[in-house]
């Protein structure tokens, strides 16, 4: 019965998978659809041909890949060090720093680098850092100090220095949920770099914030619509990656 299940599981596994990319094609023919059905005037096709549309989207899709690999590069190591027993103490300030970094609103802390360092693209990426670093810290530690002691100690009974264990037993039973505030680190920062526009970073937020000042629908759905399919986009990777990093056992 246990393997009818599991084969059960793994078949709307696959299922689960096929349905999110047809959606996704679904909106991206609707959209395509009402565009070729609207008369657009030479504001509207100055704003969404395919070269502009291409050019943000690769400012976006840049913009959330670069402040997604500086979040994990510091907040996994980072997480490691807290969980180890000399540093615990010094969890809880730099939790509540990092909780500080979420609390407050994203377009509050794109202004903020914006009006105290500057704008651009390096000032985006440092302001999505911030407010996506936590979910990622948070879920290494979680992950860490739920490893089953049991298990770590039977591992130094066998001889594993303290580095052998972490490698080998302490993160390979961590990184599904690691891997789970990667995925909301790297939805929150498709969402964000929408905001990066106003600090003339570019992206697709550029095509929603003309379509709302010169009040042109069409350029403010295509916006909306490409941002959510890309959060889409990457919300289904990120759910491919987890399961084929995930331990086998797990």
């Amino acid at each position: 019965m246990s393997a009818v299940t599991a084969r059960t599981g793994r078949a709307r596994g696959a299922a689960g998978l096929l349905v999110t990319p047809a959606v996704l094609v679904a909106a991206l023919l609707l959209l395509y659809g009402y565009l070729h059905g609207q008369t657009l005037d030479d504001i509207e096709r100055r704003s969404i041909n395919a070269a502009v549309i291409g050019r943000l989207l690769g400012e976006h899709v840049t913009l959330v890949a670069v402040s997604s690999v500086v979040v994990i590069a510091i907040a996994v190591p980072l997480g490691v060090v807290l969980t180890r027993p000399g540093l615990r103490r010094a969890a809880v300030p730099i939790l509540a720093v990092a909780n500080l970094g979420q609390a407050i609103p994203s377009i509050g802390v794109l202004v903020l680098f914006a009006v105290t360092v500057g704008t651009g693209f390096s000032m985006a990426t440092i302001a999505l850092v911030l407010v996506a670093l936590l979910s990622v810290l948070r879920n290494t530690m979680v992950g860490l100090t739920g490893v089953d002691r049991s298990l770590i100690e039977a591992a130094r009974g066998m001889g594993l220095t303290k580095t052998s264990v972490l490698l080998r037993v302490e993160l390979p039973l961590a990184v599904p949920v690691i891997l789970a505030g990667v995925r909301v680190a790297l939805i929150l920062n498709v969402g964000n770099a929408a905001l990066a526009t106003y600090t003339d970073a570019g992206g697709l937020g550029t095509l929603i914030q003309s379509g709302i000042a010169l009040n042109r629908l069409p350029v403010l759905l295509t916006g909306s619509v490409l941002t959510a399919v890309l959060a889409l986009t990457v919300d289904w990777l990120a759910g491919i990656a987890e399961r084929l990093l995930r331990p086998r056992g797990l």
